[in-house]
């Protein structure tokens, strides 16, 4: 009879099973395309056989009482989870500066036609045309349009560069928030997960949460995941915990509002930590420190942001063109006479390169003679060779433009190679842990018979139970 009822127990104990296995199963199929889902396994050990005691001693072995459903496990692998962090973060910084250094370079528009090059080029051959038609009033008026166009195209290209200043600091302001938000949302999981887990509970969706928000942080930040083994992490920026247990920090960001600003001396945008021991917060990586690297003021090395350095060029021509050609221009006269007119003007209280206007309206301003009231086109041709100076605004703008395509180039090199770490981080992680619809199919299939069998056994013990009971000593009666 005991024999008999461990029977039906050991049946019933294999449908459980095999019941569980079918609905982890399920779940695994049913999460196949689900973003950050790890896969999960059903995990079983057989229940030994019972002691033999009192009259049971010295019988026939005896057979083990079933399975026991232990837990569920969450296929997830810490070193690959590691590893992916880490690429998340080196990716997206370098990922950061190729999409602005190649904006950047986009807007110059050189070599070609719309390029600053070009209308410098214009502008030298409308001086020279000029000094070889003085009295050509076409000619005067053309100059005079070149002039112009040079001092547009500055303008339009600096305030492009404050613009996508501005766009980048935002962005990273954006981030900030999206940092803040998912370090708190952390420490709120990492308290659920420690009470499921201390009371026994399947915390593996808890658990892929928390692994799609510290892979966001890394993202952003480069950040390390530091586990504390009562199912809580910490996670690491520069040494310094964001979220420790259930406590998170938060981060703002300080300095400069605007590319003005760094020219004013206001200090380069930088995340500084909130309360506590308030500081500068040391990046490892991640899209935020590539946007930080693109904010920072222009140094006198030319080795600042990529974007004030950009500003920088445009000023620095501006400046030049102003400075050279009033200069020489100051050496003749107008047709009425005058002297010491300049060609350019600098507008006071904004940079250089979108201040810059042409002062003459047309040829009377234009200083065509000498001193004597002769026409001399020494004074035009001195200015047409500025294009050709060494170091003359043409050079600053080639040296320019070169600089910025070969950091183009090597960020979108750099941006490639990491991408494709990224990517061959991403496929080990879920060749690991993502969901395989095959072997799930099989696995669906050995659940399924193994429920069936146990069934078959379950009702097999049943109806020799209800032989014994109910028909035990009527068996050859008549």
């Amino acid at each position: 009879m005991v024999s008999t009822f461990g029977s039906l127990q050991t049946a019933y104990s294999g449908l459980a099973a095999a019941r569980a296995g079918l609905d982890v199963t399920g779940q695994n199929i049913a999460n196949a395309g689900t973003t950050g889902y790890t896969r999960q396994r059903l995990v079983q050990t057989e229940v030994g056989a019972p002691a033999q005691t009192g009259f049971l001693r010295g019988t026939a072995a005896l057979a083990g009482q079933g399975v026991s459903v232990d837990a569920i496990a969450r296929l997830a692998t810490a070193t690959l989870d590691t590893r992916v962090r880490l690429s998340a973060g080196a990716a997206a910084s370098a990922d950061t500066r190729a999409t602005a250094l190649d904006q950047l370079e986009t807007g110059l528009h050189e070599p070609g036609a719309d390029g600053l090059s070009a209308k410098l080029d214009g502008l030298w051959s409308a001086w020279s045309d000029l000094a070889t038609h003085i009295d050509d009033p076409g000619a005067a008026s053309a100059l005079l349009g070149a002039a112009k166009t040079v001092a547009t195209a500055l303008s339009a290209g600096s305030k492009s560069v404050d613009a996508q200043w501005t766009a980048t600091r935002s962005t990273v302001a954006t981030q900030v928030t999206r940092l803040n938000d998912a370090a708190a949302q952390i420490a709120d999981l990492n308290g659920q997960i420690r009470s499921t887990v201390a009371s026994g509970g399947n915390a593996n969706e808890l658990l892929d949460r928390r692994d799609q928000l510290t892979e966001s942080i890394a993202t952003l930040t480069g950040a390390t995941v530091r586990d504390n083994g009562d199912g809580t992490v910490d996670v690491v920026i520069g040494g310094n915990a964001l979220v420790q247990g259930t406590s998170a920090r938060a981060v703002a960001l300080a300095g400069a509002g605007s590319l003005a600003d760094t020219r004013s001396g206001s200090g380069a945008p930088a995340l500084s930590w909130v309360g506590g021991s308030a500081g500068p917060v040391a990046l490892d990586g991640g899209s935020i420190a590539g946007g930080l690297s693109l904010l920072a003021p222009a140094n006198g090395a030319r080795t600042g942001g990529a974007l004030a350095e950009a500003a920088a060029a445009y000023d620095a021509v501006a400046t030049d063109l102003a400075t050279s050609l009033n200069a020489l221009h100051a050496t003749g006269t107008t047709p009425s006479g005058a002297t010491g007119s300049p060609f350019f003007a600098l507008a006071a209280g904004v940079p250089a390169a979108q201040g810059l206007s042409v002062v003459p309206t047309d040829a009377s301003g234009l200083a065509t003679r000498s001193a004597t009231g002769q026409f001399d086109a020494s004074v035009l041709t001195a200015i047409a060779a500025v294009g050709d100076r060494a170091g003359g605004p043409d050079a600053t703008w080639a040296t320019f433009v070169t600089g910025v395509g070969s950091a183009s180039r090597t960020a979108t090199s750099e941006a490639t190679l990491t991408g494709l770490a990224l990517t061959n981080a991403r496929t080990q992680q879920q060749s690991s842990a993502g969901v395989d619809m095959d072997e799930e199919n099989v696995s669906l299939l050995a659940y399924q018979h193994a429920y069936q069998g146990a069934a078959r056994v379950l009702t097999a013990v049943d109806e020799m139970l209800d032989t014994i009971i109910n028909r035990l000593g009527l068996v050859g009666r008549s």
